[in-house]
């Protein structure tokens, strides 16, 4: 069905419901009708977004790149966030936490281990009120994620799992609360029934009767970078249309403003990015000078929308009448204030925030109206550390411990799997890409695939591709870490936190030279440039400055046996393309990769061709068997090592 019919639909389906969507909102008050000569009201709204259950601290954090690695504090942490939210609302009866999404999903082992259950309790105790529904909200499927809304044990086969209902942060042990706030996604639509699969928007009144709408918003490209079953049933409609459409609708029911939180992408792109906090360099346009995704929403947006909270690319920006734009000058930090916004469909500047991500900042937002004119006057933005080394946090935590509670139960029930070493390596491994894509951390988790479907009866396999995305932040890179350094259970967790399982197909050369290829802009489909990371044995160059589909000149495969250490070459090179043509278009070879891309994830629509596909085991259990070999008294894990063959991966001019 065409996307405006489905539109329709749904708007058709939202008006007959009203009634029921009252619930959705605090109960109204009798508004005030004497306005005129009341004072203006400020409301404060205190937002963050890709939470993504770090309950403890992600570590240290500046408010730029200026500022030096041993100057940044430590940061973030469910307890800290809860008290900075409450020091916040003391200063305003009249508040709202809200957040942009992705606060499950992709979670550290503390949280992940008991199904997103400990994430979901902390945010109830942080006093969150909306969040918007983010990709990763979906990793475990749209079944999941109400039950997480709603509460209930997670049962499989009718048997409830032993990590589900712990309960430390539930009403009573054994139990799972749910979700005491509420996420939005308007976009998201129930093919079925044809209506929003959850609440598409909240609404809180303050005092005086002031309403302010909450719309969720979930980025359209979700199942682009989703595994399939994770959406299945779904439709993601275009989000600005979607606001759009429901503008009227708020206004009848009498709201005074609009703030959309979005899951939607925009970095602060400028010479000399010094990545301030409260920065917006570039006004969140692409390097290119093309505009980012958030951009191109909110010039679409009715003039109705007063304040746009975003996610989704962990960056900070704060683009609002308190931009400070910050740029490193010689590694000196040079602060301009420089008041702005995003243009919306009328040229008038909205304010558009974001608040890294992991709990690290905190944006607080004063939105001041002007009640005899039930308009907002002002939008005052200051995004903030979450700093755990505040003596004020501290003292409050010390006074209030209950968040700081949860978190503790929840550590000491994953600290037997969480602390067991499981290898070895000689120094960091980053997730952090050089120019031609590769990734010390993903050369690690490829060669870990590729040894765990080797043997013919695992698979048979001969290279393995790893998507970049799925390689988490801080890749095998710890703050602090002395090396050699013992990987614990909990840090391999952190970097491959999804529970992928491996699939070991049957490609053609020439699909294996398509695969390469749509790693890039342009080609069959692809909308962003994701360089997979690719295992020993196998190397390829590509070029920068070539067209679309035409930029891999050379692929060759070195037999290697990687389920020994250190890896062993057991064949001549191969050539699979010179000078960017397939040799034996025809010829097959045996490919791991994991389901979310064998699915079409990423864009990856080639690996929907393969054929012979054999499933095998998760990602993190292939990487902890891996690791296993650089466990001592075996020497660790050099990422120096000829024997790993690296580079794997040239560019070319």
């Amino acid at each position: 069905m065409p996307q405006s019919l489905h539109c329709v639909r749904w708007i058709a389906a939202a008006i007959s419901t009203a009634l029921s969507l009252a619930a959705y909102a605090d109960q109204p008050q009798e508004r005030n009708k004497h306005n005129r000569h009341k004072p203006p009201l400020t409301v404060k709204i205190i937002g963050f977004n890709d939470f993504h259950g770090n309950l403890e601290t992600p570590g240290t954090f500046g408010v730029n790149t200026t500022v030096p690695a041993a100057q940044r504090p430590a940061v973030g942490g469910a307890e800290y966030i809860a008290a900075a939210v409450a020091r916040m609302k003391e200063v305003n009866p009249n508040h709202v936490v809200v957040g942009a999404g992705d606060f499950i999903g992709a979670t550290p082992l503390i949280s992940a281990l008991f199904f997103d259950e400990p994430a979901v309790e902390t945010l109830n105790k942080i006093g969150v009120h909306f969040n918007a529904v983010g990709n990763h909200e979906f990793d475990k499927g749209s079944a999941e994620l109400l039950r997480l809304q709603d509460g209930g044990c997670k049962r499989v086969d009718g048997v409830q799992d032993p990590n589900s209902c712990k309960g430390f942060g539930s009403a009573e042990p054994g139990t799972f609360d749910g979700a005491k706030f509420k996420w939005l996604s308007a976009n998201v639509i129930n093919q079925k029934t044809g209506r929003p699969l959850l609440r598409p928007f909240g609404i809180k009144q303050f005092e005086g009767g002031v309403r302010v709408a909450f719309i969720g918003m979930t980025l359209k490209a979700t199942p682009t970078i989703v595994t399939p079953t994770g959406v299945a049933g779904l439709e993601f409609l275009d989000e600005a249309d979607t606001v759009n459409a429901l503008v009227p609708r708020l206004r009848r029911q009498g709201v005074d403003a609009i703030v959309v939180l979005v899951h939607q992408r925009g970095f602060q792109n400028a010479a000399g990015n010094a990545n301030d906090i409260n920065g917006c360099l570039g006004d969140l346009k692409n390097g290119d000078g093309s505009d980012s995704d958030i951009r191109k929403i909110v010039a679409r947006l009715d003039n109705a929308v007063d304040l746009v909270i975003s996610g989704h690319t962990h960056a900070a920006y704060n683009c609002s009448a308190s931009t400070v734009d910050v740029t490193s000058v010689n590694g000196v930090a040079v602060a301009v204030p420089r008041p702005t916004g995003l243009p919306n469909k009328t040229g008038r500047l909205i304010p558009v925030t974001s608040a890294s991500a992991f709990g690290r900042v905190l944006t607080e937002i004063d939105v001041t109206f002007d009640r005899e004119r039930r308009k907002v006057v002002s939008v005052v933005a200051a995004n903030r550390l979450v700093d755990r080394s505040d003596p004020d946090l501290n003292a409050r935590i010390a006074a209030r411990p209950e968040v700081k509670n949860v978190v503790d139960a929840y550590r000491s029930a994953v600290s037997p799997l969480a602390n067991q070493v499981i290898g070895t390596i000689t120094a960091p491994l980053p997730n952090s890409a050089d120019a031609s894509g590769a990734m010390p951390a993903g050369d690690l988790i490829a060669d870990a695939q590729l040894a765990a479907t080797q043997p013919a009866g695992l698979g048979g396999a001969v290279m393995a591709f790893m998507n970049a995305g799925g390689v988490r932040s801080p890749g095998f890179a710890f703050a602090g870490a002395v090396y050699p350094y013992n990987v614990t259970y909990g840090n391999a967790f952190t970097v491959q936190p999804f529970g992928n399982s491996l699939v070991t197909m049957t490609l053609t050369a020439k699909q294996i030279k398509d695969l390469l290829e749509q790693q890039f802009v342009g080609c069959l489909g692809q909308t962003t440039q994701r360089i997979l990371q690719i295992s020993s044995g196998l190397s390829y160059s590509w070029s920068a400055s070539a067209p679309a589909c035409s930029k891999v000149s050379d692929v060759t495969l070195t037999p290697t046996n990687v389920t020994v250490v250190p890896p062993v070459v057991t064949g001549p090179p191969e050539p699979l393309v010179q000078a960017g043509v397939v040799l034996n278009s025809t010829r097959t070879y045996r490919v791991t990769v994991n389901n979310f891309i064998a699915t079409g994830g990423d864009g990856f629509t080639t690996l929907l061709g393969g054929a012979g596909s054999l499933g095998g085991a998760q990602d993190i259990d292939a990487l902890v068997a891996y690791l296993a070999g650089y466990k001592a008294p075996a020497a660790p894990y050099d990422p120096t090592s000829a024997a790993l063959k690296k580079p794997r991966i040239v560019r070319l001019p």
